[in-house]
């Protein structure tokens, strides 16, 4: 195992491995630890109680964030006729159709996120062995494919974050910049936190959020009691 480095080291004294904080103060303890020269992303992981490999207990959405993720999403939209302009005039970096396959076959991804209409879904298909292993592929479940290209691409602008469990139960996404305010990571973390409880699977049988740790981009985790959130689902 590799050895953590003496910045780690050190932050991560200010963490009681051993305790579950509440989401306001495991904020401040996390901008405490932050010691990098840049603006580190704040992450939120789930470990959920969910078999990823049976359909009905699948977790897969999008959501947007009430203060973004504090990225700039660069966006591309799959579009012909008069979908092309909603695209640009909603903001999209990038507009096209063959052109711009091609130019994702030879290589080319200077984008974040891809956004298609359905009737180009047939050529973008063919993207699939490219666009698959990033995580690029348009997808319905995540309002990325559709006909409301508009309201697609101003989401992504405003901070849309895209969520899916894993194959060990685990579902990671980013709730802002260590930067932000502390109530806006509070209610970035809580938006995501009570959409996961919503859509719950039926399916689901016993603890459902099983474990749940915010970390910045280089400190440690901090685990977090999500008790107040869940009493509902008892």
């Amino acid at each position: 195992m590799a050895k953590k480095g003496k910045r780690y080291q050190e932050s991560a004294k200010l963490v009681d491995p051993a305790k579950s904080y509440e989401i306001t103060e495991a904020i401040e303890v996390l901008k405490k630890m932050s010691k990098a020269k840049f603006d580190e992303t704040v992450e939120a992981a789930f470990r959920l109680g969910v078999d990823p490999k049976k359909a009905d207990e699948q977790i897969r959405g999008a959501m947007v964030l009430p203060h973004g993720t504090g990225k700039t999403q660069r966006v591309l939209v799959f579009a012909k006729g008069d979908k092309v302009k909603e695209a640009e005039e909603a903001g999209a970096d990038y507009v096209g159709d063959d052109e711009l396959i091609a130019k994702i076959n030879q290589g080319w991804f200077e984008f974040d996120v891809i956004v298609a209409t359905p009737d180009m879904m047939a050529e973008v298909g063919k993207l699939g062995r490219v666009l698959g292993p990033k995580g690029l592929m348009p997808n319905p479940k995540t309002g990325t494919v559709t006909f409301e290209v508009e309201k697609a691409v101003k989401d992504i602008k405003a901070g849309q974050i895209e969520y899916r469990v894993d194959n060990a139960s685990n579902l990671h996404v980013p709730i802002g910049k260590v930067s932000f305010d502390d109530e806006q990571l509070v209610e970035n973390f809580t938006a995501i936190m009570e959409t996961l409880i919503r859509i719950k699977p039926q399916a689901s049988k016993g603890t459902y959020v099983r474990n749940v740790a915010v970390t910045s981009t280089m400190g440690p985790g901090i685990k977090i009691d999500v008790s107040s959130f869940t009493r509902a689902l008892k």
